[in-house]
């Protein structure tokens, strides 16, 4: 039986993220100011057609499985990478959370904005709006964040880390991490994540707050072209 976390996407458009989910049977794809993210029901032709459908001229998806990735003839690979899938089995005290905030809608642009200029990994305006998200601010200024993603069943993605420049090696990315796992594991989920394979210094983090590799996945940047 497949694991629903050999294809992320696709379990969690067609569970519990399903309200953010456009297509069909065939093809799903999140809306477009939420995530990139996309994902035939399967590699047959008429699957790969519908994704192909689902994606607008010079617009991109992105796509993440274990298995090889296959593209319909109207798609473009823009980029191939492998990531690292990580779970956390075990629990760890909860850090110290004085001066992490909850995020909101009001804070969506300067969210956007730390992205943008992070690129901690897909993350558009409305990503905050698929869960929990937490910050922290430096005179006012927002300088980390760390949330969830995905959603299977047990499972939730911890998501959209990262550190403006200036506050770097502060252990802020550290401390949102372990905070935003322990948040999941309170509403009695495993937390896991994705990291690519070549962020070693990431990987290492992780693995002292207890994450330990799944898998290997492949991810894809695909262009309608």
């Amino acid at each position: 039986m497949t694991h629903p976390l050999d294809r992320p996407i696709w379990s969690a458009l067609t569970g519990e993220q399903a309200a953010w989910a456009r297509g069909t049977p065939a093809a799903l794809r999140f809306e477009r100011d939420i995530s990139p993210f996309a994902a035939p029901a399967d590699q047959s032709a008429a699957s790969l057609a519908a994704l192909q459908g689902l994606v607008e001229p010079d617009e991109q998806i992105i796509l993440v499985q274990s298995e090889p990735i296959v593209l319909p003839p109207g798609l473009t690979a823009v980029s191939t990478a492998r990531a690292v899938q990580m779970v956390a089995p075990n629990a760890w005290p909860m850090p110290e959370q004085d001066r992490l905030i909850r995020l909101g809608t009001a804070d969506e642009a300067e969210m956007y904005a730390l992205a943008m200029l992070t690129r901690p990994g897909p993350f558009a305006l409305r990503s905050m709006r698929l869960g929990e998200f937490w910050g922290i601010r430096q005179k006012d200024r927002l300088v980390g964040m760390a949330g969830e993603r995905l959603r299977q069943g047990e499972w939730v993605e911890l998501s959209g880390v990262c550190v403006h420049p200036d506050a770097r090696g502060q252990g802020l990315g550290r401390l949102l991490s372990g905070f935003v796992a322990e948040r999941i594991r309170a509403k009695a989920k495993r937390p896991y994540l994705h990291v690519f394979e070549t962020n070693t210094a990431a990987i290492r983090v992780y693995g002292s707050l207890g994450f330990a590799t799944r898998a290997m996945m492949n991810v894809t940047v695909a262009r309608r072209t």
